[in-house]
C-alpha cells in the first residue's frame, strides 16, 4: 500500500470520527436525539475532505524535498 493511501485512510478515519463524535455530542447535550444519518454524513463528508487535504500536503512536502 502506498504512503499516500495510508495517510488518506488515517486522516479519513481519525478526522471523520472525531468530528462526527463531537458534533453528535453537541447535538445530544442540546437536547436532540442521536441520529445515525447525521453522524454518518458528518463522518463521511468531513473525513473525505480532510483526507484530500492530508494527501495534498503530503505530496506537496514530497515535491519540496
Amino acid at each position: 500500500m502506498k504512503t499516500h493511501t495510508k495517510i488518506m485512510i488515517k486522516a479519513f478515519l481519525i478526522a471523520g470520527l472525531v468530528y462526527a463524535g463531537v458534533m453528535e455530542g453537541y447535538h445530544y447535550f442540546r437536547g436532540h436525539d442521536f441520529e445515525i444519518w447525521r453522524f454518518l454524513l458528518n463522518f463521511f463528508l468531513f473525513g473525505f475532505i480532510m483526507s484530500l487535504i492530508a494527501r495534498y500536503h503530503h505530496l506537496r512536502q514530497l515535491r519540496s524535498e
